[in-house]
């Protein structure tokens, strides 16, 4: 069984090579960006050729929320145009997709948990082109599980938590927002329901697996505020600071974010029969 992963140096890419030992059934190819250009089709038709991945894990993207609105041809290019090449040699192939979205689909407006058949409106350059990635995929095949996840973070790469960290260790006081309210997300517990969605496939009729493909949402479970979020952080990591909480309306950004974006996953728990650890519990100290 053979896993291409894109995006191998992103954070997500990172934990899934962290766990990948332990699937031991599954032959990992990790490509970064520079191995592989998601936005260019002949070197997707050209890396898929070469390896004949049966899944493919789509955890390239374009990412910089706020800077995505002075650069949205690039963030297009790798959002939308990436995520419909690698459908476009998906279903030449005829591999699975495993394509990773976002809560930033939704406005924010509604006070209960995001469904998957809730009305995406998206209100940023970003988050249209994580939208409009996932209408590629759904117009080209088929054969796609589209995660949609919140708030990542892990040991890896550039996320909240070591941002927090960074500037806990070069400021005496802090001040985090406190009225957008969403789900912290660690990497690796995503990994892991990504390659337990595969291996949960390869185990079912292939009758089985068309019945489950689709959109799903995955998170952490429970609701915090990015104030809710520092303040564990550096609880955890027993750091003492002087943490503020702040409206939304002191820290101006270019892009706008949800509100509110908690996720339910009710569905992707049913069907995978997955148990999700709370948000607090995923918290790793960091040395």
């Amino acid at each position: 069984m053979v896993v291409l992963v894109t995006g191998a140096k992103g954070q997500l890419g990172q934990a899934i090579a962290s766990i990948a030992k332990n699937y031991i059934e599954i032959d990992f190819v990790f490509c970064s960006s520079s191995e592989l250009d998601i936005s260019n089709l002949d070197h997707c038709k050209a890396i898929f050729k070469t390896h004949q991945p049966n899944y493919c894990i789509n955890a390239a993207a374009y990412t910089a929320v706020d800077k995505a609105e002075s650069e949205p041809e690039k963030a297009h290019l790798i959002n939308v145009v990436g995520a419909k090449n690698l459908a476009e040699v998906c279903n030449e192939h005829k591999a699975i997709l495993l394509h990773i979205s976002t809560d930033f689909v939704f406005d924010g407006s509604k006070t209960t948990p995001y469904t998957e058949e809730d009305i995406p409106n998206p209100t940023g350059v970003y988050a249209q082109t994580k939208l409009d990635g996932e209408k590629a995929i759904q117009d080209t095949f088929d054969d796609f599980f589209i995660i949609r996840t919140s708030w990542v973070y892990s040991q890896f790469g550039n996320n909240f938590m070591k941002t927090m960290l960074r500037l806990a260790s070069e400021r005496d006081a802090l001040s985090v927002v406190n009225d957008q309210i969403g789900t912290p997300t660690n990497a690796v517990d995503l990994a892991k329901v990504l390659l337990h969605i595969i291996t949960f496939s390869i185990s079912v009729p292939p009758s089985g697996v068309r019945g489950l493909f689709g959109i799903y949402h995955f998170s952490n479970e429970g609701t915090a505020s990015w104030y809710d979020f520092a303040k564990k952080i550096f609880e955890i990591n027993n750091i003492k600071i002087d943490l503020k909480p702040i409206p939304t309306t002191d820290f101006p950004t270019p892009a706008k974010r949800p509100k509110y974006s908690v996720l339910d996953k009710s569905k992707i728990k049913k069907n995978f029969d997955i148990q999700i650890n709370n948000w607090e519990d995923s918290i790793p100290k960091m040395d």
